[in-house]
């Protein structure tokens, strides 16, 4: 029997990458978007799903589950994009995002978890950001997103371990997708302090992306997860420079880290 995967955010980018390859494999794949109706010719299942409206989360897993009879993978891929300088960025932007990229991935962890339990199987992959492992400057939002979720997997992992589900971090670095253009960008004030550097930073950023690698790394990985009997917590995926940073950070005294960080930024 197929296992049956659900991929939140899966109408584009590293969900679709991943979609894709798990469906030519032989898994059976739903992706959820918000407005699926607007998309046409997708390559597999797409339901619509709002990981900030726990009424469409419970919709869609309701569905799912009554046409499978049950749900193997969840991969909470969904999420968005932040920049700004912390004085700058509205509150009320921080919080959206928060809503999306953390609160929503637990929401709908905490709407499949009776499923799974039921079962006695299940595996959970909470798509983070090599940025969740560090504060990067007018990115610091979306570090503390994703940083918050890769901890809040380390403690679920211990509270579900006796039911038989598995769960881990995935924290991938930069990537050729579409997600700059999902991204809310705090605007680059006249009068704000920051906006020789954060205009700079945003340059950075962008060629970043542009210039990241193919998503097709990240489907790979997480199938390769799939196949593993006892999945590691925290596996991360992206160039070696940028994996090589999250290890520099613990081995050198913060400063020095920070001065790095600093002159990598060019601040």
């Amino acid at each position: 029997m197929s296992k049956v995967v659900l991929i939140t955010g899966g109408s584009s980018g590293i969900g679709k990458a991943i979609g894709i390859y798990l469906s030519e494999k032989g898994f059976k794949v739903y992706g959820t978007s918000r407005n699926p109706q607007k998309i046409t010719k997708h390559p597999f299942n797409l339901v619509a799903l709002d990981v900030t409206d726990n009424d469409t989360i419970t919709t869609a897993i309701q569905m799912i589950i009554a046409k499978e009879r049950r749900l193997d993978i969840l991969i909470n891929n969904a999420g968005m994009g932040i920049t700004g300088a912390l004085e700058d960025t509205p509150t009320d932007k921080m919080h959206h995002v928060f809503n999306t990229n953390f609160f929503g991935a637990i929401d709908v962890i905490k709407a499949v978890l009776p499923q799974m339990r039921q079962q006695k199987s299940g595996l959970i992959i909470n798509i983070t950001s090599i940025a969740g492992y560090m504060g990067l400057p007018f990115r610091g939002i979306y570090s503390a997103t994703k940083g918050a979720l890769e901890l809040s997997t380390e403690a679920l992992r211990m509270e579900v371990a006796n039911f038989g589900i598995k769960v881990t971090n995935v924290a991938p670095g930069d990537f050729a997708t579409n997600i700059a253009s999902g991204r809310y960008h705090t605007p680059v004030f006249e009068n704000s302090p920051y906006k020789k550097a954060y205009q700079a930073n945003l340059n950075l950023m962008d060629a970043d992306v542009n210039g990241g690698e193919n998503p097709i790394q990240m489907a790979e990985a997480i199938y390769k997860i799939i196949n593993t009997k006892n999945p590691k917590i925290h596996y991360k995926v992206g160039n070696a420079m940028q994996k090589f940073a999250i290890v520099l950070k613990r081995m050198l005294p913060d400063k020095v880290f920070e001065k790095l960080m600093m002159n990598n930024f060019k601040m």
